[in-house]
């Protein structure tokens, strides 16, 4: 069981079951605590064989004021904030701070976020809004791909996602008849390529593909893709980049659950239901660069872009 913080209510609890000569471990049984934190809590704010929950509490508080993370500087604060309106997440933020012998949480920095809101910032803004949601109802036919290689084919290393040079392709729609944008994933350093083309024709999905991946031609293992139509084209893929192409199970997401991901990071900055035609080159980049340089979790809070460069190198 976890260490927890005791509540005002928690404390005059522990005052009555002393009263009542309960032992220790079954006042954390029936508070439902670690028996350590009773300890803890005594060793705190006993005086003698007296506990005072009253001046417990108070004592309490007045050391969360004089903690660190109430002393947090200026600097970091100005720090914290340059790295939210660039989108990075609180929790990417603290850990980074923690990295760098600063320890600030990211529920100090949501805190810290909400008040700013209502102080009328936009700090707020910068955080990702939202998750894709999926509704049950009747599935259509997965269109048929002529010559489709079943993700069950694949080498196994690509599933461990030790191996640099193994892709996801997906494309994210924008609003009916104004084209899309075909986005590429590299699983192991998760960095992010995406280009907005005319339609979601296997015909343009196949020549943004080619154009996007040439350049990292010598780094493309497998690329895995759904069973959209789009990706009719497959073999064309394949034989330009000199790679092979596999398909996930009809209806499985999971299975390019990276991109997935990606693309819902993306939707921040081209949100479900915008007019492609609008959207700028310069915005796409755009969204690229800041997606690219945001840490993951996943990566021990390193950006894609800076794996991604450092395994070009030694590939």
């Amino acid at each position: 069981m976890n260490y927890q913080q005791l509540t005002e209510g928690k404390r005059y609890q522990i005052s009555a079951l002393l009263g009542q000569e309960i032992s220790v471990a079954n006042i954390a049984r029936i508070l439902n605590c670690h028996r350590a934190t009773i300890y803890r809590e005594l060793k705190r704010n006993k005086k003698v064989t007296e506990y005072c929950p009253d001046k417990a509490q108070r004592a309490c508080l007045i050391r969360r004021k004089t903690s660190a993370k109430y002393r947090i500087s200026s600097k970091t604060i100005d720090f914290i904030r340059i790295l939210i309106e660039i989108d990075w997440s609180p929790e990417q933020v603290s850990n980074v701070l923690k990295n760098c012998g600063v320890p600030v949480s990211h529920e100090w920095i949501y805190q810290y976020i909400h008040d700013d809101k209502r102080n009328k910032g936009t700090l707020y803004r910068h955080l990702r809004q939202g998750k894709k949601r999926y509704r049950k109802g009747q599935r259509t036919k997965a269109e048929v791909i002529k010559n489709k290689v079943s993700i069950d084919e694949r080498p196994a290393i690509v599933e461990t996602k030790k191996r640099f040079g193994d892709w996801e392709i997906d494309t994210v729609l924008g609003k009916h008849g104004t084209g899309s944008i075909v986005t590429l994933l590299e699983r192991k350093t998760r960095f992010y390529l995406i280009k907005k083309v005319n339609s979601k024709s296997a015909k343009d999905v196949t020549q943004a593909t080619i154009e996007l991946l040439m350049p990292f031609k010598d780094h493309v293992h497998t690329i895995t893709a759904d069973n959209g139509r789009e990706f009719a084209y497959h073999a064309e893929i394949a034989e330009a980049l000199d790679t092979k192409v596999y398909f996930a199970h009809p209806y499985s997401s999971w299975e390019r659950g990276a991109n997935e991901n990606s693309n819902g990071l993306l939707r921040q900055y081209v949100p479900k239901g915008t007019d492609l035609r609008s959207v700028t080159e310069e915005r796409i980049h755009f969204a690229m660069r800041r997606i690219n340089n945001r840490p993951r979790k996943c990566l021990g809070f390193k950006q894609p872009a800076v794996v991604f460069k450092e395994m070009c190198l030694v590939a």
